[in-house]
């Protein structure tokens, strides 16, 4: 009987292990392979997001990426532990069906879970006038991704005046109602990004894509896991 166990044990072990280490397709990597020390809070993976729900297509709290743009990361990240700091990615790429979700939950006018967090000033509404929402993000191409700069020490996030997926004014990079240290920790980010091959989006600070991204007409749907 204990051998019948063990044999089990063993099956049910393997079949997780293949599970999450799904053969990605080709031109992408986790990114963990390659940036080992880099600091990971997939929010869509959590509830803690602004629709209050784990969102789908998000398996496993793993970071996929496009290889090219994971390379050019690493880059950035080795400049940053030069001076005591390191990168937080919250989201990389992303599937469609996530973004699906998205436009779901955004047609549900009554789910306001997260208002308060995260859209205290805004109309559910208006999302997708404003721009929060769209049928398509650059995410689910590949080269995407959501980050900010934490303290090597102890991890802490360096202050950007607001939070990440916070839908508001003062989210845009140029924004007035920031003061001089959180400007200058924007810049930082922006700065570095586009040394190594990034371009911003002027709406989300946080927001960075590979200039020369290999898919960029390709939306993918495969699982993060």
């Amino acid at each position: 009987m204990k051998i019948h166990r063990y044999l089990f044990f063993i099956f049910i072990f393997s079949q997780t292990t293949i599970f999450a280490q799904q053969k990605l397709p080709k031109g992408f990597s986790y990114v963990k392979d390659i940036i080992p020390g880099i600091n990971v809070d997939l929010r869509y993976y959590s509830s803690h997001n602004f629709v209050g729900k784990k969102i789908d297509g998000y398996k496993s709290p793993v970071l996929i990426w496009s290889t090219a743009a994971t390379s050019a990361l690493k880059k950035v990240e080795k400049e940053l532990n030069a001076q005591g700091m390191s990168l937080k990615v919250f989201d990389a790429y992303r599937p469609q069906k996530a973004v699906q979700h998205f436009k779901r939950w955004a047609l549900q006018i009554n789910d306001t879970l997260s208002k308060r967090e995260f859209y205290p000033n805004l109309d559910k509404r208006n999302l997708f006038k404003l721009g929060y929402i769209a049928n398509k993000s650059g995410h689910s191409r590949g080269s995407t991704i959501d980050l900010t700069i934490v303290t090597l020490i102890d991890h802490k996030e360096l202050d950007m005046g607001s939070p990440f997926d916070f839908f508001g004014p003062i989210s845009h990079f140029d924004t007035e109602e920031i003061n001089a240290a959180q400007k200058k920790n924007r810049t930082l980010l922006k700065s570095i990004m586009m040394k190594h091959g990034f371009k911003g989006y002027a709406k989300e600070w946080w927001h960075f894509t590979l200039i020369h991204e290999p898919y960029q007409k390709t939306y993918f749907d495969f699982d993060v896991y």
